[in-house]
């Protein structure tokens, strides 16, 4: 079907055909723009030519260590060149990258190393007592840990592991990339928050990235040498392929290690940071910044944000400071957005309110997705009428490969030939999607996704608990933070302070409970907990 009747000599070749990998943006980047700046932090400012170096340097490195292809490499890291160079590096050995959230307790760290095989670990010196700790509780054989210092920021070298700027210096500058013969190949391993307990691993190959950074530059409207400020951590669904996608336009990225209201004002007059991504939580915090903190610009910023929508009133007064937002919707495993609320010039008188509210939707399927749309439980499409609910399901070329050993959960999510996005939606009459609740209990807080079975687990260990249930409780800085409703065994004290300190112990601190409140849990006739009423309590709270 669709084949010409004669296809003799019409077949696949060294000429006609290259596996299709964001490792050749940056491979170009350093032919065609090579004196342009590619990467800033700080006194750090490299140009294309010498950031293609400093990666081929890491890969040569990685290699000499004995990452063979396949091999995971991970990352501990904030947004600092180190990260950004770890994204081309690794692969560029035939490895894994594997950056995993900073904010991790020392188990869920030490599950991690051990689940991915980690056999090389770059870690800034912020976080070497994190990874060493994870390393102690591993059941399997720890990675090498590879330090990397910052002192500028105030975490000098500790002088317990090998330096990283040392492991560059003496690597092989002609080491010959190591690209992929097969662009489903492995690019990254991706841990999700761990929803229903311990985290998956979700893989990327080498295709969905590619086409992830096309389709970006088409949605965001973008034109030659962007200058992109790294709001979103790179440990998040790589930065939403942000870092990949930058050397195709001869764009420059400027690392931000903290995140502050002062730290976007002076790198936007600075540096005329021209795009940004972020969870509504900066949103907010760039509206409320006070005028010490505020910096004069005179273009427009164009803005990406997802995670929860933001409030209208934020996207009304953010508007007027000079940015433009567009909402954004994906999960780790459609390698971070892909749905836009594209902007319909028949929208262009909408003001207020109003045009907010539609700003607030998910929107409709980026240009690399084949399709995305809200279907009820029985695979069929719900009803546009903006009140009927069903399923984000998605098709297209940046979704997974699937879960890092767990081939019965990779089943269960394309089940029907969809990828089963777990969101409650509705959607328009003009198709756009806008989500209505989440069918996990998902709680997302700054950006950060919670597992509510996680932090009821943790509650429950504790000799005063009977009964733990978890929901979101609505936050102005945050968006959410995790509320805890617990039912006391008959004499136990309600002492919120000491339940809150016990989480505390275990968990990450944006996953330790907000507010406790002591009462009896609402329950249906088997004995299910209705969540839905502690929800509506926590909203008042």
């Amino acid at each position: 079907m669709g084949w010409m009747r004669d296809e003799t000599g019409l077949d696949k070749c060294a000429a006609n055909h290259v596996a299709l990998t964001p490792l050749s943006h940056l491979r170009r980047a350093a032919h065609v723009f090579p004196d342009q700046m590619a990467v800033i932090y700080g006194d750090h400012r490299v140009n294309y030519a010498q950031y293609y170096d400093r990666c081929t340097r890491l890969a040569s490195a990685l290699a000499a260590m004995g990452v063979a292809p396949g091999d995971v490499v991970a990352t501990l890291i904030p947004n600092v060149p180190a990260q950004a160079e770890a994204h081309f590096g690794v692969p560029a050995c035939g490895g894994v990258l594997n950056t995993i959230n900073t904010r991790l307790d020392v188990g869920t760290v030490a599950y991690i190393f051990d689940h991915g095989e980690a056999k090389v670990a770059l870690v800034d010196t912020q976080f070497i007592d994190l990874a060493e700790a994870a390393c102690a509780q591993m059941e399997g054989r720890p990675p090498n840990i590879i330090e990397v210092p910052d002192t500028a920021a105030g975490f000098p070298a500790t002088g317990r592991h090998p330096l990283y700027e040392d492991l560059l210096a003496g690597a092989d500058d002609n080491f010959d990339w190591i690209m992929p013969a097969d662009e489903w190949e492995s690019l990254a391993l991706n841990y999700t928050s761990g929803t229903t307990g311990r985290p998956k691993g979700v893989v990327y190959h080498h295709r969905g990235a590619y086409l992830m950074t096309m389709g970006t530059v088409v949605s965001w409207r973008m034109v030659m040498h962007p200058i992109y400020l790294t709001i979103v951590p790179l440990f998040h669904c790589n930065g939403w392929n942000h870092t990949w996608l930058m050397p195709m336009l001869g764009g420059t990225i400027v690392c931000c290690r903290d995140v502050s209201a002062r730290a976007v004002y002076d790198a936007i007059a600075n540096e005329g940071v021209t795009h940004f991504g972020g969870a509504p939580i900066v949103l907010n915090m760039i509206v409320n910044a006070d005028n010490t903190e505020r910096r004069a610009f005179e273009h427009t910023v164009e803005i990406f944000t997802a995670g929860a929508p933001p409030a209208p009133a934020t996207l009304s007064k953010i508007e007027a400071l000079g940015f433009n937002v567009t909402q954004v919707y994906g999960l780790t495993e459609t390698y971070g957005h892909v749905t836009e609320c594209y902007w319909r010039d028949a929208w262009s008188a909408v003001k207020g309110g109003d045009r907010a509210a539609i700003k607030a939707r998910q929107g409709v399927a980026m240009p690399m997705m084949e399709d995305i749309t809200v279907l009820d439980a029985d695979m069929a499409q719900i009803a546009k009428d903006g009140s009927v609910q069903g399923e984000i399901m998605m098709r297209g070329n940046s979704v997974m490969k699937g879960y890092y050993k767990n081939p019965e959960a990779t089943v269960e999510a394309f089940k029907g030939g969809y990828f089963h996005s777990g969101d409650i939606a509705m959607q328009h009459p003009d198709g756009y999607i806008q989500i209505a609740d989440r069918a996990k209990d998902i709680i997302i807080s700054g950006g950060e996704n919670i597992s509510s079975v996680e932090v009821e687990g943790v509650l429950m260990g504790h000799p005063d608990v009977n009964l733990a249930a978890v929901v979101a409780k609505p936050d102005d800085k945050w968006g959410e933070v995790p509320c805890a409703f617990v039912e006391l065994k008959p004499g136990a004290p309600e002492d919120a302070a000491a339940l809150i300190a016990f989480a505390r112990e275990t968990l990450a601190g944006f996953k330790t409970p907000k507010r406790v409140v002591f009462q009896e849990l609402p329950k249906t006739s088997t004995g299910k907990i209705q969540k839905f009423e502690l929800r509506k309590t926590a909203a008042t709270l």
